[in-house]
C-alpha cells in the first residue's frame, strides 16, 4: 500500500488547485485529482475558470472591445483606423493560447510545490478514502488524512431549451463560435448572459437578451442597474426584461423562439441561442453513498463558516457549498482550508466578497446596497461621483457611469461600494480594502489619491457621503 496523503483535493478549479499548493506549501504530502480533459484531448488542470469559464471569456470581452474601438470610436481621440475587420478563428485561437499558457502555468505549480497532480476522477469513500480512476489506468484506493472537495460547478439547463451542441449552446460552446452569427439569442440578463451577449454583439451580432425577471441585475445597487441597462441598450443589446421562454425548436439553420411576456406570447428567430440561466454544484460520481457527506436541495455539499463538512476530515470549496459561485471566492477558501489543516485558524470575510461583470463599462459592487439597508430599516448615507466629473476618464473617452459608496449614518463605517465605469474590477479592490480595515467613508476621504486617475471618483464619493465631493455640487449642508 503506497504511504497515506495528508491532503487530497477532488477538483483542480481556482478552489482546488489553489488548497492543494497552499497545503504542499506548509508541508503537507498532498494530491490534486481532476478530470478535465482540453480541446487537445489531453488532460488540463484549471477547472471551468480557466478552461471554459473566466479567462477565455475575458480574453474574447477583451478582443472584441479593441476591434469596436478601433472600428467606431478611435476616430472621436484623432486615430483613424481603416479597414478594420474581425478574424473569428483567429480569436478563437488566441483566446486557447491564453488558456494552454495558463493551465500549463498550474501543472508547472504543481510540480514545483511538490503537489501531486493526478489527471482522472476522485471519489470520496467511507473514513476519509479516495478510489481515483486515471483516465488511462484501473481504479485504486487513496489514504489520507483529509479530503477537501472542490468538484466546482456546471451550467444549468432548461427544459424549453434542450442544448444540441450546435445551434442551442451553453456558455462553453458560446466561447467556440466560428464566425459571427447574424442573429444572437441569450437566455438569461444575468453575469454570463451579458458578457458573452457583449462579446458578439460588439462583433457584430444583432443580440436579444431574454430574461424572465422583471428587474434588470436585481442583486446589484438600483441606481447602478438602470444606468447599466440605458447604456448596454444603447450600446444595441436589445434586452428585454419579464420575458420568460417556452420553447425553443431549431428550425433549419434557425432556432424560432417562443417566450411570454406582459403582451402574452411572443416570438423571435435567431442564428444561435446561448443558455445562460445560471450554474448549479456538480457532484456526479464524487461522493460513495456510504460516506457521510450531505447536500442539500440544489445540491451543494452542506458546510459551516469554516467549510467544514459534517464529517470530520472532510471539507469542501467553492461552487460545490453555499454562497456566490465566484472563482476568488473559492479561492480564499481553498487556502482557509489547507491553512486550517495545517493548524491555522484563518478566516474568510463574506461579507467583503467583490462581485464583477465584466461588460464596459464594467459593473462591479462589495458589501450591501442601499436598498437592502432601507429595507432593514438601517440609516445609511451615500456619495456618489459621476465619471464624467472625472479628468482621467474624460482624457481617456471612456467617462460613463459612477461611483456609489454607503455609510452607516451614525458609525460612518462603510456598508457598501457600486462602481458602474471603467475599470470597475479593479477600482473595487480599494472598496474591498477599506471595508477589510473597518475603514469609514471620512477614512477614505482623508486618503491620498494620484491626479489625475481613475480612483479619485473613489475618492469624490468618500467625500460626498458627508457632503464635501470638490469636484461636484454637493446637495448636503456643508460642514
Amino acid at each position: 500500500m503506497s504511504q497515506p496523503y495528508d491532503v487530497i483535493v477532488i477538483g483542480a478549479g481556482p478552489a482546488g488547485y489553489q488548497a492543494a499548493i497552499r497545503a504542499a506549501q506548509l508541508g503537507l504530502r498532498t494530491a490534486c485529482i481532476d478530470k478535465s480533459i482540453g480541446k487537445d484531448g489531453e488532460p488540463v488542470f484549471g477547472g471551468t475558470c480557466l478552461n471554459w469559464g473566466c479567462i477565455p471569456s475575458k480574453a474574447l470581452l477583451d478582443a472584441s472591445h479593441k476591434y469596436l474601438d478601433a472600428k467606431e470610436h478611435l476616430g472621436e481621440i484623432g486615430v483613424v483606423v481603416e479597414g478594420v475587420s474581425v478574424d473569428v478563428p483567429r480569436l478563437i485561437a488566441r483566446k486557447d493560447e491564453v488558456v494552454k499558457g495558463l493551465t500549463g502555468g498550474v501543472a508547472a505549480l504543481f510540480k514545483g510545490n511538490g503537489v501531486d497532480g493526478l489527471p482522472g476522477t476522485g471519489r470520496l469513500l467511507a473514513n476519509r478514502q479516495v478510489e481515483y480512476i486515471p483516465h488511462d489506468g484501473e481504479s485504486r484506493v487513496l489514504d489520507s488524512g483529509h479530503v477537501i472537495l472542490a468538484s466546482g460547478s456546471v451550467p444549468m439547463e432548461i427544459p424549453p431549451a434542450p442544448l444540441d451542441g450546435d445551434r442551442i449552446v451553453d456558455s462553453t460552446g458560446a466561447l467556440e463560435f466560428s464566425s459571427v452569427p447574424a442573429r444572437l439569442g441569450v437566455i438569461g440578463a444575468g453575469v454570463i448572459g451579458l458578457e458573452l451577449g457583449s462579446v458578439w454583439n460588439r462583433l457584430g451580432s444583432e443580440v436579444v437578451v431574454l430574461e424572465m425577471l422583471e428587474d434588470f441585475l436585481p442583486m446589484a445597487d438600483d441606481r447602478i442597474a438602470r444606468d447599466a441597462l440605458r447604456i448596454l441598450r444603447k450600446q444595441g443589446l436589445d434586452i428585454r426584461l419579464g420575458a420568460r421562454v417556452t420553447l425553443a425548436e431549431v428550425q433549419g439553420d434557425a432556432v424560432a423562439l417562443t417566450y411570454e411576456d406582459s403582451d402574452g406570447a411572443q416570438g423571435v428567430e435567431v442564428d444561435k441561442l446561448i443558455v445562460a440561466v445560471g450554474r448549479k454544484p456538480y457532484s456526479e460520481g464524487l461522493l460513495s453513498s456510504d460516506c457521510g457527506i450531505v447536500t442539500g436541495e440544489r445540491g451543494a455539499i452542506e458546510v459551516d463558516e469554516h467549510c467544514a463538512t459534517g464529517l470530520a476530515g472532510v471539507y469542501a470549496v467553492g461552487d460545490a457549498v453555499r454562497g456566490p459561485m465566484l472563482a476568488h471566492k473559492g479561492m480564499e477558501e481553498g487556502i482557509m482550508v489547507a491553512e486550517r489543516i495545517a493548524g491555522f485558524k484563518p478566516l474568510v470575510n463574506y461579507d467583503t466578497i467583490p462581485n464583477v461583470i465584466y461588460t464596459h463599462p464594467e459593473i462591479a459592487w462589495v458589501g450591501r446596497t442601499e436598498q437592502e439597508l432601507k429595507a432593514e430599516g438601517v440609516a445609511c448615507n451615500v456619495g456618489s461621483f459621476p465619471f464624467a466629473a472625472s479628468g482621467r476618464a474624460l482624457a481617456a473617452n471612456d467617462a460613463e457611469g459612477m461611483v456609489k459608496i454607503v455609510a452607516d449614518a451614525e458609525s460612518d463605517r462603510i456598508l457598501g461600494v457600486h462602481v458602474l465605469g471603467p475599470q470597475a474590477s479593479e477600482l473595487i479592490a480599494q472598496a474591498v480594502i477599506a471595508m477589510e480595515f473597518d475603514a469609514s467613508a471620512e477614512d477614505l476621504g482623508l486618503t491620498m489619491f494620484a491626479h489625475p486617475t481613475l480612483s479619485e471618483a473613489v475618492h469624490e464619493a468618500a467625500l460626498g457621503v458627508a457632503g464635501h465631493a470638490i469636484h461636484m455640487v454637493n446637495r448636503k449642508k456643508r460642514g
